[in-house]
């Protein structure tokens, strides 16, 4: 499935340039747009468009959101996002969060808000949002001389209790850092002293966790990210962070984005005198006794053990001033201010870093 078509559409000066027009928008995995420029974003959804350039060949490109349907956020700190939301619902977009809640307070990892403020702002999404729109990720799992698999386990539990009863699912990774140069290098340069996980460690973290989800009675669905390694012996998943079938259960009376996704919506049958009724293998239950069959497709341009479906990534690289040490979206954490600087003195550019 395509997931997005080809538009001629005039830019703010009145040229014509050719668009791509995404249905399912990514924003994002480059950078935090929420965070730091979620004003720009829905200023260019006003707009119709935003401009992007390929990190590879620093072709520009441009984007129109004229047949966006669904929009996925990815943020560390997403509270810019709530004086917003309204406008989605005007538009009838719908959304969810992939919302980064780390512990790194201690090892000052991050530059976040305290981790109670990131806490409420979960709650505050969620109440806006609904429970299943809001997805926690712990990302990356990450060990150093002062962060043990132990004490790792200690960071979820003090978040997974108070996250009970506001997300169904919790998302992790182990830090890769030996295959990324990049992070290997700025770790090394700001002197974290990190540890490679060993497969066994691996194995450990994932049986302590499913039974620490199970004994705390969070019951969250647990899921890698990326991760080759396969634990689902511990009731741990492979994710699909854009999801299919998530974007089909919040959005299943949006016949526009169902017609794309190629996903037909069910009536339950109505049960009979003495039986309940029967529905077809991997039916899905939506509300209002309908239900679907899933048709989650992977990217085939994504990682090999991504699982997520296409989308239309509208980040930059070198934009995210969080400055996370082991980020593998900036090259240096000075380009990545530089950039920052740029899109403050030109806010509403057509492009994210305000060339």
């Amino acid at each position: 499935m395509a997931s997005w078509t080809k538009i001629e559409r005039p830019t703010e000066d009145g040229t014509i340039v050719s668009m791509q027009a995404p249905v399912i928008v990514s924003a994002s995995r480059s950078t935090d747009i929420p965070a730091f420029y979620a004003d720009w974003f829905f200023h260019r959804l006003e707009k119709g468009y935003s401009a992007w350039t390929n990190p590879f060949n620093g072709v520009k490109s441009y984007v129109s959101y004229e047949k966006t349907r669904f929009i996925v956020f990815w943020s560390k700190n997403p509270r810019p996002l709530l004086p917003y939301l309204h406008i989605l619902k005007e538009r009838n977009i719908k959304c969810y969060v992939q919302f980064t809640l780390n512990d790194y307070e201690d090892e000052k990892l991050e530059k976040v808000p305290s981790l109670s403020s990131r806490i409420a702002t979960f709650k505050l999404l969620v109440e806006q949002l609904g429970k299943g729109s809001v997805i926690w990720r712990f990302d990356p799992m990450i060990l150093t001389d002062d962060i043990s698999v132990e004490s790792l386990l200690m960071k979820v539990q003090k978040i997974g209790d108070q996250l009970k009863d506001y997300t169904e699912k919790l998302v992790f990774s182990y830090a890769d850092i030996s295959i990324y140069k990049r992070v290997k290098h700025n770790l090394e340069v700001c002197g974290v002293p990190y540890h490679e996980w060993a497969i066994e460690q691996m194995e450990e973290f994932a049986d302590k966790l499913s039974t620490m989800n199970r004994e705390r009675g969070w019951n969250y669905q647990l899921a890698t990210c990326g991760e080759k390694i396969d634990i689902e012996k511990y009731g741990i998943k492979h994710n699909r962070c854009i999801d299919g079938d998530l974007i089909t259960q919040l959005a299943w009376d949006d016949k526009e984005l169902m017609e794309f996704m190629k996903v037909k919506i069910e009536n339950v049958p109505a049960p009979t005198l003495f039986d309940e009724p029967e529905l077809p293998e991997g039916a899905i239950l939506l509300p209002h006794n309908h239900y679907f069959i899933s048709k989650h497709k992977k990217d085939q341009g994504q990682r090999p053990f991504c699982e997520c479906m296409a989308s239309k990534d509208i980040g930059e690289y070198n934009t995210c001033p969080h400055l996370c040490e082991y980020c593998y979206a900036n090259t240096t954490k000075q380009l990545a201010i530089e950039n920052w600087k740029r899109h403050q003195l030109n806010k509403f550019a057509d492009t994210i870093t305000g060339k």
